[in-house]
């Protein structure tokens, strides 16, 4: 096997694990960790625009807010996270063009097991910062409707943030089959939760609807975008979405930290509308990256 890195930059990187900046090939975790024995952790995808952390302390309040829900022990301190995320973008000089994968997991296990009070070091603390842009291609990505369904919240609540992305996962191996770049996951009723990645947003005669966040992510992106067409008088509901609206939208799109905002220009062969980004998407767009250039975390170096 020959992998081939998206971004060569991205082989000497130094990613943080445990309180050590490691490289690459030696960033890893124990066989025992929480990690491997049952994706048991949560996570954020935090983004860096012009030597600024956007949204940093939503994504730090989900972080441990989910943590707090998922009965972790020995939470570090927002303070020791942010202080990691800097060291770990100083030691790789990075400022900008960057997308952060932070991690914690419940910690390494003192033997296989399932129960939480074989848990006795500690949580895991994982910084990756990798250069990364926005993956989705700027014109417009296409989608598919996975057969997978996303958890309703009597399964296991969306607004934990955690690992276990079996569902998405294999949403994601059915838009790869079928050759496009996503897949939409419905909710256990049959209406339309989010993407395998991302939220997702329809535009209808100038009005904007979006999923309740009940079995979908309430997402960083997702609330600013709801926030940005408020404050830009642009109208915004939401509430339960059909497939049905979402094949004869003038506009969809989906929002998320590793993609932003990206048109969607076909779902399941049926194209939306003219097949092109719409003007209330590309509002956003530009509003959105108003507010990136804005707000911000300073890194300080």
């Amino acid at each position: 096997m020959h992998p081939q890195l998206p971004d060569p930059r991205n082989e000497n990187i130094l990613i943080y694990v445990d309180g050590a900046l490691l490289p690459r090939e030696d960033a890893k975790v124990s066989v025992f960790d929480s990690l491997v024995q049952g994706g048991d952790g949560v996570w954020e995808g935090l983004r860096v625009y012009d030597r600024k952390i956007f949204a940093l302390e939503a994504h730090l309040d989900r972080l441990l807010d989910s943590a707090h829900a998922m009965a972790f022990a020995g939470i570090p301190t927002r303070e020791d996270i942010k202080t990691s995320i800097f060291e770990t973008l100083r030691a790789n000089g990075m400022h900008d063009g960057v997308h952060i994968r932070l991690t914690l997991s419940r910690g390494k296990k003192v033997t296989s097991s399932m129960d939480a009070r074989v848990n006795q070091y500690g949580t895991t603390l994982i910084v990756l910062a990798e250069w990364k842009p926005p993956i989705y291609a700027q014109e417009g990505i296409r989608l598919i409707t996975s057969a997978i369904r996303r958890n309703p919240p009597q399964c296991i609540d969306s607004k934990i943030h955690h690992n276990n992305l079996i569902n998405n996962i294999l949403a994601k191996i059915e838009a790869n089959v079928a050759g496009v770049d996503d897949a939409v996951m419905l909710d256990i009723h049959g209406y339309v939760s989010e993407t395998n990645a991302t939220n997702i947003f329809v535009v209808k005669r100038g009005h904007v609807l979006t999923p309740h966040a009940d079995s979908c992510l309430p997402g960083i992106t997702r609330g600013m975008v709801l926030r940005l067409a408020r404050e830009a008088g642009i109208p915004l509901t939401e509430r339960n979405v059909s497939l049905t609206e979402v094949y004869t939208a003038d506009e969809v799109f989906t929002t998320g930290t590793v993609g932003e905002l990206s048109p969607v220009l076909e779902v399941d062969g049926r194209r939306i509308a003219s097949g092109d980004a719409g003007l209330v998407t590309g509002q956003l767009q530009a509003l959105y990256a108003d507010l990136t250039r804005r707000e911000g975390e300073v890194i300080g170096f």
